[in-house]
């Protein structure tokens, strides 16, 4: 590490880097079974696809890289009385309190491919035509199994989400110190989930829609740009829409796979901000003046059909993952409904559903969102 690139010196860096990194996971989870306390609120079924061994000790997914794909389907009930965006994680030891704690009710791990589709094709055909959507939950850098389950299943919650909820976890190995582990690991994981997109297709999914947080980002990315590559646009015009949450991304990486696929699955949307502290670290760990999440300069993807959202004015703490965390935010988002009517080609529309500015260039759209209030403060005559 250079003087230029560290003010202050390599070891005060590092430790800025881990606390922010810390703060943007923690605490840290676990998954909790407990299928004899009667929940008091929803129970959200998730299905599973992962890239992790087993660990011998706990008999549960782990950190460690498995090369054959598993399945399963888990249970996740979410507490009656409850802030939008919190997860009340179970204790380590003792019961859980079912009116404050997040715990799993069913867990059922499938003994092959075929078992999951054909599990997943009943919960599919359970639901009307024209509704058959899976949305694919890919969590970020240092994550846990359990932290990422208990994620997509408080978002499939607060925000309602369409159709059946799934998660495609991969071996992130949980430290704040394993940067360059969960790199790797991403890459290795692209195959999996690109196998979990077809073998959604295959089971009666309309729709993929694709949620992705972080340095899942660049996964998603890279599964999608596999696809193009290996089935043209086959698999590509099934997916229903592109969620990118802070995507940790070298912004030239993604225009390349981005071109790769020749038109982007719409809507493709971004959500972002300057404010977001472990992005700002991320780049000068990279040598790049930013990454995508935190993208000032909307030309560099102007040519690109995508919706970019600066959620900065609702961040707080590292303002790493503010779309989920936030409860005015996930209310707003909540209460759209409709994603394409809000992400449509019609501006007006965009603007009647969103508070906040939206500034195009070219092909690609940012919206600045911000509370009503700050917004008409920021319009009014000086």
């Amino acid at each position: 590490m250079q003087g230029r690139a560290f003010p202050g010196g390599s070891v005060r860096v590092l430790v800025v880097i881990v606390a922010l990194l810390c703060a943007a996971c923690a605490p840290r989870g676990q998954l909790v079974l407990s299928p004899e306390t009667p929940p008091t609120g929803e129970v959200q079924t998730i299905f599973v696809a992962t890239t992790r061994s087993l660990d011998d000790e706990t008999g549960r997914f782990g950190h460690d890289r498995a090369e054959t794909v598993r399945h399963a389907r888990y249970g996740v009930a979410i507490p009656a009385n409850r802030k939008a965006g919190e997860i009340g994680w179970p204790p380590r030891s003792g019961r859980v309190n079912p009116d404050t704690d997040f715990f799993t009710t069913e867990e059922l791990r499938h003994p092959d491919e075929a078992a999951f589709s054909a599990d997943l094709r009943r919960a599919l055909a359970d639901m009307p035509k024209g509704s058959r959507d899976a949305v694919i939950f890919v969590h970020g850098f240092n994550n846990t199994f359990s932290e990422g389950l208990y994620r997509i299943a408080q978002l499939g919650h607060d925000l309602n989400l369409p159709g059946v909820v799934m998660h495609y976890s991969w071996p992130s190995a949980g430290s704040p110190l394993a940067y360059v582990h969960d790199r790797d690991s991403a890459l290795f994981a692209r195959d999996g989930l690109e196998r979990l997109i077809s073998v959604a297709v295959g089971s009666g999914a309309e729709r993929v829609i694709l949620v992705a947080h972080s340095m899942g980002s660049a996964l998603t990315m890279e599964a999608l740009r596999q696809a193009a590559i290996r089935n043209g646009d086959s698999i590509i015009r099934r997916i229903g829409g592109v969620i990118l949450i802070s995507p940790d991304l070298d912004v030239d990486v993604f225009r390349a796979q981005a071109h790769t696929m020749d038109t982007l699955p719409q809507p493709f949307l971004i959500f972002g901000s300057s404010r977001d502290r472990v992005l700002n670290i991320a780049a000068r760990l990279t040598g790049e003046p930013e990454r995508l999440g935190n993208l000032t300069d909307l030309g560099r993807i102007a040519d690109l059909d995508v919706t970019y959202l600066d959620t900065g004015a609702y961040a707080t703490g590292s303002g790493h993952f503010t779309v989920g965390n936030s409860p005015a935010l996930l209310q707003l988002l909540e209460g759209i409904g409709d994603i394409d009517r809000a992400f449509g080609a019609d501006e007006r529309g965009r603007i009647g559903l969103l508070p906040g500015v939206v500034l195009t260039a070219q092909s690609a759209t940012k919206i600045i969102l911000a509370p009503v209030s700050a917004i008409s403060e920021e319009l009014s005559p000086q």
